[in-house]
């Protein structure tokens, strides 16, 4: 868990009666953290004396004090969040179908049921996805004038703990499901087959499809731009919704990236992968069915200068994923025996099956904790998939979490 800024302010402040060298824009710039990095987890043992340094001596005593409290904060930045150790268990690669059933797990089995809110968001009020970017073609294909949010707290999260996430795009997207396995499964007696009650967060995309939509530059863009987005606009319109603050009045979300995890399918998978690959010091769970690692990103983007595949090119010609540092990331990734595009040529950059088991190869060569299932005779996003498969994907995801 992470401290709020604010007691960070005080430990450097407080000798001096007040705030000193902090950027009102950008608190954390202080500490070289960058505007939109946590504060590490290790803020939260600093000792009293260093929290409230005593300055009723001379002014000599109170600047040693706030040296020593500059220390200890910065020796905290050194520890970052805490280590993971989920283990190898469920790693690798597996095959399922042709036949499915529904997993008992993600059905309505009369546990306690936790509590379910919906609101909205303008997009004429986002600063980050505004709806009137110069790649959409909103005449061809319509942009929302304001998105849906869920947000489905379980029964067995207790208020005022730091509330570990999901994410889920397209939503309502696989909410019912999600919900049912959380009722389930956080008061599982099985410790090898048991969820922390995290909230999930369920986002409804911002209209169409495909490029030169307004969906299509949310989730096929490679960027943090979406990160950003859920980071710095989603998270804060949760927390500060009136029947939610009613509800759980010290409700916050962990500042532990370990404790924030993305799901998706088709392009929402893409974008999964894209929070963390881009963010990994706020997202690092990511869940990616029939992920739409092609390229899809609009022809006209600004970061086709960078990335002209788009998300081609994490396993196939720039090969980011083979090519770059291992980041700190759990990942599952599924592909369908008859998903989009299956025949495609690979010179066309948008065969579905081929991204699917190259992003698979490349993760697994490159030594991250990943998980990959391909299911036979399904097809694109398959409803059967998810109803068999889902409640082994999240607790593999969540295999190790602690805050």
């Amino acid at each position: 868990m992470c401290c709020r800024l604010q007691s960070v302010r005080q430990a450097v402040a407080a000798p001096f009666g007040g705030m000193v060298g902090m950027h009102p824009a950008r608190p954390s710039a202080f500490f070289g953290l960058g505007q939109d990095r946590p504060v590490p987890s290790a803020f939260n043992h600093i000792p009293p004396f260093v929290m409230h340094p005593p300055c009723h001596r001379t002014s000599r005593f109170c600047l040693t004090s706030a040296l020593l409290g500059i220390l200890a904060l910065l020796a905290g930045c050194v520890s970052g969040p805490r280590a993971e150790s989920p283990g190898t268990a469920g790693d690798g690669h597996h095959v399922v179908g042709p036949e499915y059933r529904i997993d008992p797990d993600l059905t309505d089995q009369g546990k306690p049921k936790g509590r379910q809110f919906e609101f909205r968001m303008r997009l004429a009020d986002s600063r980050i996805f505004r709806g009137d970017d110069s790649t959409l073609e909103p005449q061809k294909k319509a942009v929302r004038t304001e998105r849906r949010i869920w947000v489905y707290v379980p029964a067995g999260y207790r208020d005022g703990t730091p509330a570990p996430v999901l994410v889920i795009h397209d939503g309502p997207g696989q909410l019912n499901l999600v919900r049912n396995a959380l009722d389930n499964l956080t008061v599982s007696t099985d410790p090898a087959r048991r969820l922390p009650p995290f909230i999930a967060i369920a986002v409804e995309n911002g209209g169409n499809d495909g490029k030169n939509s307004q969906r299509g530059l949310e989730y096929d863009t490679m960027s943090d731009r979406l990160a950003r987005f859920i980071h710095d606009e989603v998270f804060p319109a949760v927390l500060n919704h009136p029947d939610i603050r009613a509800a759980y009045p010290r409700l916050h979300i962990t500042a532990n990236p370990w404790g924030r995890a993305v799901m998706g399918c088709s392009s929402g998978g893409a974008a999964a992968m894209s929070m963390g690959w881009f963010r990994p010091d706020l997202f690092r769970r990511l869940v990616a069915y029939s992920g739409t690692f092609v390229d899809q990103q609009d022809d006209d983007a600004p970061e086709e200068a960078r990335f002209p595949l788009g998300a081609w090119e994490y396993h196939s010609s720039m090969k980011l994923i083979e090519a770059g540092e291992r980041k700190p990331l759990r990942i599952f990734t599924h592909v369908s025996e008859n998903d989009l595009r299956a025949r495609d040529a690979e010179e066309t950059y948008h065969n579905w099956v081929m991204a699917g088991h190259r992003t698979a190869a490349a993760l697994t060569a490159k030594g991250y904790s990943h998980r990959y299932v391909f299911s036979k005779a399904t097809g694109h996003c398959d409803k059967r998939v998810f109803e068999h498969t889902l409640a082994d994907t999240l607790v593999w995801l969540w295999q190790g979490y602690r805050d």
